[in-house]
């Protein structure tokens, strides 16, 4: 994988030559190289193995999405700062089935650097509620899941969203007990 600006000087290149192609005379040739040289300005913006790794998901096949996302190997030289959000954004969501702290490590950075998409921010804010509420932190895990909701403008996550709510209405989390539990201390007194 090469760095990203490169894609940005073929792009110049290209525009340039397709610019000498119109003093020439040849204005098919100039309108070609213009439109192919938007080709590399979408592949700046839109990195191609993020977008490959996105097909992979929908289809559900992770392996082969992580494929892809192993492919960049240097992710700060190859990936502008929202590519960046979303390549820890995908990790995230492959590896929240197995280890959730890495995820979680995975989803607040992803925030930190930024997603372009409401939903997407909405979503890795969700899966972070829940993260939270699993590792019995209530009140984190609300705020997320209020801040997810806000998100959600277009309701695409409003199930997930109200079956959360309903799930943290319905636990009651018992506060850790250190030590013996009560009836293990009784049971030693009444012995005496």
């Amino acid at each position: 994988m090469f760095h990203k600006n490169i894609k940005l000087v073929i792009a110049a290149l290209i525009i340039g030559f397709g610019i000498y192609q119109f003093t020439e005379g040849y204005i098919g040739n100039g309108i070609m190289y213009l439109l192919l040289s938007t080709i590399f300005i979408f592949l700046y913006f839109k990195n191609e193995m993020i977008l490959l790794a996105f097909l992979k998901l929908r289809k559900q096949d992770f392996v082969g999405a992580k494929k892809w996302l192993d492919k960049i190997k240097n992710p700060e030289g190859a990936l502008v700062k929202k590519q960046q959000g979303y390549l820890n954004y995908l990790n995230g969501i492959m590896v929240s089935q197995t280890d959730m702290n890495q995820a979680e490590k995975y989803f607040k950075k992803s925030i930190n650097l930024g997603l372009s998409m409401d939903h997407d921010l909405a979503m890795a804010k969700l899966n972070l509620a829940g993260i939270a509420f699993s590792k019995r932190r209530k009140t984190e895990a609300q705020k997320l899941l209020a801040e997810a909701e806000k998100l959600d403008k277009r309701d695409m996550l409003a199930e997930q969203i109200k079956m959360m709510k309903k799930q943290m209405k319905q636990a009651i989390i018992p506060k850790q007990q250190y030590g013996q539990p009560t009836s293990a201390r009784q049971n030693r007194r009444s012995r005496r």
